[in-house]
């Protein structure tokens, strides 16, 4: 008899989850009930599993408001109805239209208005009357209408206690007191559900509201299948044989691309791989996936495959991934088997610039009604929420941020209000907080997607469905993961500068060819791999340098040790050691020989934990399976991955194993949890950095303007232009006449963009270089600040930056001069003179800038000087006694060394202390590295950006060199000379 329920999904409004929702109906004897949220269907499918479990009858349904005033109740007759719902909401939310007063013609679904709206009612159409409204209906003649009143008995809450909670929840939402929350602005107190009889003894006066009730509720069914369902497009071309035959096509002639006509090993795995995928019912993803491939590479994009997919030799043949499965010896059935309890998925890489794109046509190309990206659910678990709940309390904001302060948690254990927020902060961490938009999932129908849901118009401009990814995959639904990474980007521009700079045209995806370079393998042994992706980080730089890694294999297994499940086991280290000396590796025990030989005993890869589950503990593969996806974080709660603790452990005791071996080899697979890669996923990593370090090698002008024209990468700008300068660049500061709002190119000169420009408009970032395209170089300052329209203050930056040196003039004379022309406010005319009258000129004393004046001014605008270094604007000219070239022949000597900060990682140590790790430049430009220790270490010892004076012991690791700090100090700068 509940036709108006609301769930948790009603945001900052409804307290229960549907799972607690369908307990408190079970507990009463309710038979069937209505889950209506406020302007949404985000539980619909959940409730409707839920409810069936418990042997309830679900029926869905939207509850419509706008501006918090309730408009009426959409009641789901069946499936068909929901339909209508949801295509009612999302031509709303995806056009921007305010609800209507009334909806419009609905042929399945019933529409429930509140009492006292006056109007003519159509057929499906009543009016919901609450018991304490049943007192107007007092001497009313009801013959005309009483078919058309139904009981509205709203649910919001579960009790009292979670009242309180709904009031929080509310203040937070309007961003008010507790005490300012208006009646209107949330539920009653009694919009809960009432104790068995006491809905029938309320309306008992006016029993035939409660048999209308019963009956409109009763002829509503949901007539969606049970089980789990399908419901991704089912085919490609429009039937199965179809896209089996294409599938086989397209795969073999991909294997000519790939390995050549004659490989039989190829083959033969491609017809294994095909028997399961059509078996399996995967053909259309395969097919769907090579299709947003294809078009992506007509447009000339450039893509990474990645993660489990690279499994699969079918999608390394149709250029999905860039993996070849064969030679990594990945297994297939890691991707797909028949066992695997749910669908995977590939993920697909893209530029930032050019996903959207790519997003559009799989619209385009598969229908608005059948295509949506995937949503997101934030909850309130983050700590932030702790400073909503103290403002909704009125608390003042120095109490509030002693409450979020973590220093400050010894002291508020015993504070009462802070024990008050945090109980509030402990019922409200689990809801639902905001939807908001996946980070890449695109789900493509067989249906029209608004069966399943309504869709949400968010930022980004495409429909997104109202539910998350492990909801779709509860639905039904297999994601197709469109993402973007910036080292995509830089890869896609440094081809793009190659074939305008040097008239070459690359075909990046050879990456077997690159994997058997000498120059390339030497590259990445020596760490010398700034800005390429995945590889350019202090600490991997360290490991490749430890590693001696010089082969693609090597790299593989390094992409995933840096990983923190190995790197916090303690595992690393044993690798590296184990990998210098393989003969010395002592296994825990004969199973992890066997299983482990290629990785030295130690578990680097998903895969290698699964292996060692199933041999070692006994495990079966669908346990396997489910601890795969508790590693990668794919469960809401770690409940399934926890279970497997004791089954591992029943198992490997039935084997005979020995207990302490057992409780070790545990503890390795346990510290994977959440961090570590499949090799597969390793291995995509690992073909992306080669493609890197082969742009980095041969054309490294061109690739470090990719880097820095997409946004960089780990490290500061700054260093980025140092390398390119050390790449051999003539590097230029911005100019008015030859840079473009980017870093530019012309064979080895480069011209930094008006972008890196601070305070420069985004206006004049553009005009400057294409009014200078249409009309020519400017030719004086005049002219300049003519055509560009310019203001006095936007003009003086880029006169401070440089930016007018094409004049001949010096910053100071063009900064009188532009004073002169700009300084009485004249308006300056771009429009064609009839006569051109000059301003007048000046004769002025030659007023010179100098360089530090120059660097100080580049610090300023650019964060950078490029006209100096950060060295030679130190006060003294000392540089160190040893210089990073010659470090390793200090091992074991304290050295004074100044070095230029690039950056630094703060890490806690088991005993709780902080430690910290630096990496620097000597003053020939060269990197290194150092460890802070804090009985050595003030609490900050970094005092930001600068040179800094190091005193410290040289030690070694693997044949890495590094300094373990004893003091160290920022180095004081000339004093910039325009402040003197």
């Amino acid at each position: 008899m509940y036709l108006n329920v609301h769930s948790q999904y009603s945001l900052r409004y409804g307290t229960m989850s549907i799972r607690t929702l369908v307990d408190e109906a079970l507990a009463r004897g309710i038979t069937q009930m209505v889950i209506t949220d406020i302007n949404n269907s985000t539980g619909v499918m959940e409730f409707m599993r839920e409810c069936r479990k418990k042997k309830i009858k679900p029926i869905g349904g939207i509850e419509f408001r706008r501006d918090k005033k309730l408009l009426y109740i959409g009641i789901a007759r069946n499936k068909e109805g929901m339909k209508e719902l949801n295509d009612f909401l999302t031509d709303h939310n995806l056009n921007q239209k305010e609800l209507p007063d009334q909806p419009g013609e609905f042929k399945n679904v019933y529409v429930v208005y509140p009492y006292g709206q006056n109007r003519e009612l159509k057929s499906n159409e009543y009016i919901g009357l609450r018991f304490d409204e049943l007192y107007q209906l007092y001497n009313k003649d009801l013959t005309a209408f009483q078919d058309k009143m139904l009981a509205l008995q709203p649910v919001f809450v579960a009790n009292r206690i979670e009242y309180r909670l709904h009031e929080y929840l509310r203040g937070i939402d309007l961003n008010t007191l507790l005490t300012m929350v208006e009646q209107e602005d949330k539920c009653k107190e009694t919009d809960v559900f009432l104790n068995p009889g006491d809905l029938e003894s309320k309306f008992s006066k006016y029993a035939f509201i409660l048999d209308n009730t019963r009956r409109v509720m009763d002829s509503c069914t949901m007539d969606y299948p049970e089980g789990q369902l399908k419901l991704n497009r089912k085919t490609f071309t429009g039937n199965k044989k179809d896209d089996n035959a294409l599938l086989e096509k397209l795969a073999t002639e991909g294997m000519f691309y790939r390995y050549g006509n004659k490989n039989r090993v190829a083959l033969k795995r491609i017809r294994q791989e095909l028997k399961v995928i059509v078996e399996l019912d995967f053909c259309a993803y395969f097919l769907i996936t090579n299709d947003i491939i294809q078009y992506s590479m007509r447009r000339g994009y450039y893509h990474v495959g990645r993660g489990s997919g690279a499994n699969s030799i079918v999608a390394y043949c149709l250029r999905i991934t860039d993996v070849d499965p064969i030679t990594l010896d990945l297994y297939f059935e890691r991707f797909l088997n028949v066992e695997r309890s749910s669908a995977p998925d590939f993920d697909i890489d893209y530029s930032w610039d050019e996903r959207e794109d790519v997003q559009d046509y799989i619209f385009k190309r598969y229908g608005r009604e059948h295509t949506a990206l995937l949503g997101t659910m934030s909850t309130f678990k983050d700590r932030s929420v702790i400073r909503e709940i103290g403002k909704v309390m009125g608390l003042p904001k120095t109490e509030i941020d002693g409450f979020t302060d973590p220093a400050s948690a010894a002291a508020n254990r015993d504070n009462v209000t802070f024990k008050k927020i945090m109980a509030i902060h402990s019922m409200m961490g689990n809801m639902p907080n905001q939807r908001s938009i996946h980070a890449g999932g695109v789900l493509i129908s067989e249906e029209p997607i608004t069966y399943y849901t309504a869709l949400d118009l968010p930022p980004k401009g495409m429909p997104t469905v109202q539910w998350d990814m492990y909801e779709a995959e509860a639905i039904g639904y297999d994601k197709y993961d469109i993402l973007s990474q910036r080292g995509i980007g830089h890869i896609k521009e440094a081809v793009k500068l190659v074939a305008q700079n040097q008239q070459k045209n690359l075909d990046i995806h050879q990456v077997q060819q690159f994997m058997k370079d000498p120059h390339l393998n030497n590259r990445l042994k020596s760490g010398n791999t700034i800005g390429c992706f995945y590889i350019e980080s202090p600490a991997m730089r360290q490991l490749l340098t430890k590693l001696s890694c010089d082969n693609y294999l090597t790299l593989v297994a390094a992409s995933s040790i840096i990983r923190p499940g190995v790197a916090q086991s303690g595992m690393m280290k044993t690798y590296i050691y184990s990998f210098h000396h393989p003969d010395q590796v002592q296994y825990l025990h004969p199973v992890m020989e066997a299983q482990l030989k290629e990785t030295f005993g130690v578990m680097v890869y998903q895969e290698d934990v699964i292996k060692i589950c199933i041999h070692y503990g006994g495990m079966d593969g669908a346990d396997a399976d489910i601890l795969r996806r508790g590693m990668s974080g794919k469960y809401r709660s770690r409940v399934e991955f926890d279970k497997l603790v004791e089954k591992f452990h029943e198992g490997a005791k039935a084997l005979g194993r020995p207990e302490a071996v057992t409780n070790e080899v545990w503890r390795q697979v346990s510290s994977f949890a959440g961090y570590s890669f499949s090799k597969a996923h390793s291995a995509s990593f690992a073909v992306e950095s080669y493609q890197s370090l082969y742009l980095k090698t041969y054309f490294p002008i061109e690739f470090m303007v990719g880097v820095l024209n997409n946004y960089g990468g780990f490290y500061s700008r700054w260093l980025y232009v140092h390398e390119l300068k050390k790449s051999g660049a003539n590097v230029h500061l911005p100019c008015v006449n030859n840079s473009s709002s980017v870093v530019s190119i012309a064979g080895i000169d480069v011209y930094l963009g008006f972008v890196g420009i601070q305070g420069l408009e985004g206006r004049l970032i553009e005009l400057i270089p294409e009014e200078r395209k249409h009309n020519g170089d400017y030719l004086h300052l005049e002219d300049f600040v003519k055509r560009t329209e310019i203001g006095l203050e936007q003009a003086i930056l880029l006169i401070r930056c440089g930016a007018l040196r094409f004049t001949g003039k010096s910053k100071k004379t063009l900064l009188w001069e532009v004073h002169t022309l700009l300084g009485n406010k004249l308006k300056p005319n771009n429009h064609a003179e009839l006569f051109h009258v000059e301003a007048k000129h000046y004769t002025l004393p030659d007023l010179v800038n100098t360089a530090q004046e120059d660097a100080y001014h580049e610090l300023e605008l650019l964060g950078f000087p490029l006209s100096l270094s950060m060295f030679d604007l130190l006060k003294t000219e000392y540089r160190g006694d040893v210089r990073v070239n010659d470090l390793i022949k200090h091992l074991g000597q304290t050295v004074k060394m100044v070095g230029l900060y690039v950056c630094e990682k703060t890490v806690h140590a088991r005993n709780n202390k902080k430690m910290w790790f630096g990496t620097f430049l000597d003053a020939d430009g060269n990197f290194f590295d150092t460890t802070h220790f804090s009985n050595h270490t003030p609490v900050y010892p970094f005092r930001g950006a600068g040179c800094y004076l190091i005193l410290g012991k040289v030690v070694e690791d693997f044949g890495f060199p590094s300094v373990e700090v004893i003091k160290f100090a920022k180095l004081p700068i000339l004093n910039n000379p325009v402040m003197d």
